[in-house]
């Protein structure tokens, strides 16, 4: 069975990372390297190549440790117009300092934050001040007028020359954020002007995990990357520059072939020559050596493909994005040649919901078991669903009521009548909460209860939009979810 299979070579990855890195930190003397993607947690990477650790990137630093020290940027503009990290459900400022806390936690030195094309925004303003506040080094970068296509402006003292200089002091300086469109280049190429005017050799590289440039275009791992970012309308691409300057084919994404004349520009102009012939020269990025099992990683990744449409779908049924984005997402399915019911939960889903006249709830548990739930007058279908897999991870006979409705209707009460609330039917965190008050007089309420940590890595689809609690109860379960672009009122 292939969800039991592992795709990718986590040990092998984190050895050819490490050492690919040291011999580019070698060849400049110190490193300004940015990181794209998440820095950890990044479980995007762990769902498309099996076998990848979301802490995997985390890990492969921590060989350098030592001669590594990060600097974290984040654009003044994210923090003004209260940016949300959407798979956190948490702002962009508050994810900085949440990455600053984890890498200190793990040992690494977190030098400075760097706010970005600083205008004086308010939200920035008091963002900087709580920095200072709290001992944490805040550096400012600005607008530059032209960028970067004026390169005379870029490169001079009205360009870069007006950023504040962050002070490092390793050969590894490692630039990440909170999320995209934070400027991490432009910081990196900032660093890289006022080094090289005080006479140090430093180079830049660029880490980024996807697409992955020595698998094919339409691969199905480059393909859901695309999937991940359509919002920002990313688009693989064979990277001409490098086919021009060796012959070999390889994948990179459009924004970086466009902007690559430009920082080759730049590059000459900071360093005396470019040191690299095209975008994927840039990169150190050598995830595509450490798949091993690339029929693993394919499925998987069509997996993540299904999961982008449908959260495209249902965003752009609750207006949160334009239907361009399902567009392409439905592009993507084609171009993977997959369609929306293949998404093994969504059928189970569909046909309970037949029966019942109800909305409905799937998952597919990670021993490829599927299990249903339906929507009662005690409980909404994503409650129902994660006590019936509970009970199957448990052995516990499905007639059992592991919560009796006499306990149950006090919090029905509670939330109609004195909490104003209009749908009696329990949330998942409601559920687990009044399964947690029966364990301690009910031995198989406990036993439920003990199985919770199974979940993680489970597959589930509803047929309708969740409630924003139900959906933030699954993400913290660990759960993949999805849900068909209904809201529960188009069925009444």
């Amino acid at each position: 069975m292939l969800k039991d299979r592992i795709g990718f070579d986590s040990e092998k990855y984190l050895a050819l990372q490490s050492e690919h890195i040291k011999e580019r930190i070698s060849h400049f003397g110190k490193l300004y390297l940015e990181f794209g993607g998440k820095l950890f947690d990044d479980y995007h990477a762990s769902r498309v190549l099996p076998g990848f650790a979301p802490d995997n990137k985390l890990k492969m630093l921590e060989q350098l440790k030592d001669r590594a020290e990060i600097v974290i940027a984040i654009s003044a503009d994210a923090i003004e117009e209260n940016k949300i990290r959407g798979d956190l459900g948490i702002t962009y400022d508050a994810e900085a300092l949440r990455i600053k806390q984890q890498m200190e936690s793990r040992g690494f030195y977190v030098s400075s934050i760097v706010l970005t094309r600083y205008t004086g925004q308010p939200a920035a303003v008091r963002f900087r001040e709580r920095l200072q506040s709290m001992g944490i080094r805040c550096y400012l970068h600005y607008i530059i007028d032209g960028y970067p296509n004026d390169i005379a402006t870029v490169i001079s003292e009205r360009g870069y020359g007006k950023n504040e200089f962050i002070e490092t002091t390793r050969e590894l300086v490692v630039v990440t954020a909170p999320g995209p469109g934070s400027g991490k280049m432009a910081t990196c190429l900032s660093q890289l002007y006022h080094e090289h005017k005080r006479g140090v050799n430093a180079g830049y590289a660029k880490f980024e995990t996807f697409p992955v440039w020595n698998l094919p275009l339409r691969h199905p791992v480059n393909i859901a990357y695309e999937a991940a970012t359509a919002d920002l309308n990313d688009v693989n691409m064979i990277d001409p520059f490098h086919m021009e300057a060796y012959g070999e084919m390889t994948v990179n994404y459009n924004r970086d072939v466009e902007i690559f004349p430009v920082l080759s520009a730049i590059f000459e102009a900071i360093m005396g020559e470019c040191p690299y012939k095209s975008p994927t020269d840039m990169g150190v990025n050598m995830v595509g050596f450490a798949i091993c099992d690339d029929e693993v990683c394919r499925q998987a990744a069509k997996e993540e493909i299904l999961r982008r449409y449908y959260k495209a779908a249902a965003d752009v049924r609750k207006g949160l994005a334009p239907k361009d984005e399902l567009y392409k997402q439905e592009l993507l399915l084609k171009q993977a040649d997959i369609k929306p019911q293949d998404r093994s939960v969504v059928p189970p889903a569909l046909l309970r919901q037949e029966i019942t006249g109800h909305p409905a709830m799937a998952i597919e548990l990670t021993d490829g078991t599927i299990i249903t739930g339906k929507t009662s007058d005690l409980l909404g279908a994503a409650s129902a669903a994660i006590l019936n897999a509970l009970k199957v991870y448990a052995g516990i006979d499905d007639s059992v009521k592991l919560i009796s409705a006499q306990s149950l209707e006090p919090i029905q009460l509670l939330k109609t009548k004195y909490l104003g609330g209009h749908n009696p039917r329990l949330h998942s965190d409601e559920i687990l909460i009044a399964l947690s008050s029966s364990a301690a007089v009910n031995p198989t309420a406990t036993l439920a209860i003990e199985q919770l940590h199974k979940l993680r890595g489970a597959e589930a689809h509803s047929t309708v939009i969740l409630s924003q609690v139900d959906e933030n109860m699954y993400r913290r379960l660990g759960i993949n979810l999805t849900c068909s672009p209904y809201y529960e009122k188009d069925f009444s």
